[in-house]
């Protein structure tokens, strides 16, 4: 699916803006704070039916104003999020609206790519596990299904665990009705965990050796008790009473980042190895969706070529224009970078947009 037309109504900084887009590379260029970052949000939201960047729906409101809408054209379908104040936020596919928000997720493949990937590297494991799961969900509703549900029963227990704490009072068995609820969906976690890295790993490590050449190690291990879930918390349920929380189960793995097996990237690994890690993860994402779902997801290049030399920016433009990818949509801060790039590349798609203060010009483009 390509996105055609995206039309914007009080989102962020934009009152108003529609734009054409074409179906290889489309670039946004302008200062910082000039909204170009909010084009990729609002293509964002069309998929996951949220902000990427900002998890309170109502802040990305333009001021002033008292609702939002984000209406996207693929093909003959529209997609359309709008938000009013107080009264919550709908998706709607073709004008007609979704009973729950995660009966759209998968349908229009998106990969975003920005510096914030770097917290992927940097930050706790609990942002490493909503990569995963945010991919694999992608493919598989299924997945969505059970990780919805382990995650409704994980609260429960430890609400459950804080009350007999307060009450002083342990009920072994109302514990167990819990622990046979995190089994059913934890098991089927855990399986479908190992499958995405197994399938995901050499995807990963292609991408990886074309950054950064390939005698520059690198590798991801899925870190996890290996032990069955329901030993796992029969032998922490000591551990749980007393600490009022679940201590064992899916929500406590991690994928580890590693140089080597002893060297883990966050500890070891130089800054240009851990952008080339982010990078590659994003566009192993890409292909791993490509793979699963026989679609080219779109994708989203936020501000990424600062980190990058010239000659590697015009061989991730040479690569992402290929036809081994679909749409792009990215950002820049330099008109003359990205419009040399394309003078060296004349075959290439492309569109090219002058973003000032929430509004847009076209510079150019080629068919």
């Amino acid at each position: 699916m390509t996105l055609d037309r995206l039309i914007l109504t009080n989102f962020k900084n934009y009152t108003e803006a529609d734009i054409e887009l074409c179906g290889n590379v489309n670039c946004f260029v302008g200062n910082n704070g000039a909204g170009k970052t909010n084009l990729l949000d609002a293509a964002y939201y069309l998929s996951f039916c949220k902000s990427y960047f900002n998890p309170v729906d109502s802040q990305n409101i333009r001021f002033g104003e008292e609702f939002f809408a984000i209406h996207g054209h693929y093909g003959s379908d529209v997609v359309s999020c709008v938000l009013k104040r107080g009264t919550g936020k709908q998706m709607r596919w073709n004008k007609k609206v979704y009973k729950a928000l995660m009966e759209h997720i998968g349908k229009i493949p998106l990969v975003m790519v920005s510096p914030n990937d770097q917290q992927l590297i940097t930050g706790g494991s609990e942002l490493r596990r909503k990569f995963v799961d945010g991919v694999i969900s992608q493919t598989d509703h299924a997945y969505l299904d059970h990780l919805i549900a382990y995650s409704k029963a994980l609260e429960q227990r430890n609400r459950l665990l804080k009350q007999m704490w307060d009450d002083r009072l342990w009920d072994e068995a109302m514990v167990g009705v819990w622990d046979a609820q995190l089994v059913n969906h934890g098991e089927f976690i855990y399986e479908s965990r190992s499958r995405f890295i197994e399938d995901f790993l050499p995807l990963f490590e292609e991408y990886y050796h074309w950054i950064v050449g390939a005698q520059e190690p690198g590798t991801l291990v899925y870190s996890r008790d290996e032990r069955p879930l329901q030993l796992q918390l029969e032998a922490s349920r000591q551990a749980d009473r007393y600490s009022q929380y679940t201590n064992a189960g899916p929500h406590k793995d991690d994928l580890l980042l590693q140089l080597t097996a002893d060297f883990p990237l966050k500890k070891f690994g130089s800054q240009g190895q851990q952008k080339s890690f982010a990078l590659a993860l994003k566009l192993a994402q890409f292909q791993y969706l490509l793979n699963h779902s026989g679609e080219k997801p779109i994708l989203l290049l936020d501000d990424i070529f600062d980190k990058l030399d010239l000659p590697r920016i015009k061989q991730l433009i040479a690569l992402v224009g290929s036809e081994r990818f679909g749409q792009v949509l990215l950002t820049d801060t330099q008109p003359g970078r990205v419009q040399a790039i394309f003078e060296e590349l004349p075959d290439l798609e492309h569109r090219i947009f002058i973003v000032e203060s929430g509004k847009l010009k076209e510079e150019s483009h080629a068919a």
